[in-house]
């Protein structure tokens, strides 16, 4: 790994750096992107059975707003009919579509990165091509004939530069787009099944105001 490494030349160390990054970011929204930690199957209606005559004590809403990111959105909009019981529904809606909104960019943290990783490791790859094919002619021109009269090792150097760069640049773009693309994905769901419990929530808490 280390030869291939010296024969891809210093344009392999940025891809390097962002292929360890692209392994981080996928781990970590892994991590948060479990279905446990944004919205739990069962908390839509073990939140409705618990506020179903009144809002819950501020304990009971301090936990629900730890449980998940979905548990965040619910506990805005009992905060709100806590802190004004004659709250208007337009009122009590902006408070849930804010919070909706902090949990979506919430959800949707470092997908930006991993997408740029996606876009820009080819391009670094295709630096490196670049790289390797000015040392092919620089070693041809050193010599001031054609392939036939040039350096082998310059040559052999500036082709393993090439190629090595290219293909590490494909190596580390293709998975970083899948799991883009796959948390991406993942994310749309997350935040179509919060807006769907949402707008029932807020028919529910409708039912509590004064």
């Amino acid at each position: 790994m280390f030869s291939i490494i010296q024969a891809a030349g210093w344009p392999i160390w940025p891809l390097l750096a962002c292929s360890i990054v692209a392994l981080a970011l996928v781990i970590e929204r892994f991590s948060s992107l479990k279905a446990q930690k944004v919205a739990p199957a069962r908390l839509l209606g073990e939140v409705l059975i618990v506020s179903r005559n009144a809002v819950p004590p501020p304990d009971v809403v301090a936990q629900l707003e730890q449980n998940s990111v979905l548990g965040e959105v619910l506990a805005s909009g009992l905060l709100a009919l806590s802190a004004n019981p004659y709250i208007s529904e337009a009122d009590l809606r902006s408070e849930l579509e804010g919070a909706g909104r902090q949990a979506a960019h919430k959800l949707e943290r470092y997908l930006a990165a991993l997408a740029t990783i996606a876009s820009a490791a080819p391009l670094l790859g295709l630096l490196g091509t670049v790289i390797g094919m000015i040392e092919i002619f620089g070693a041809q021109a050193g010599t001031g004939g054609g392939a036939a009269g040039g350096n082998p090792a310059q040559l052999a150097q500036g082709i393993s530069m090439a190629l090595y760069n290219t293909a590490f640049g494909l190596i580390v773009a293709i998975p970083a787009l899948i799991f883009w693309r796959y948390f991406r994905a993942r994310v749309d769901g997350y935040l179509l099944t919060m807006e769907l419990a949402a707008e029932s929530f807020l028919r529910h808490l409708n039912t509590l105001r004064k």
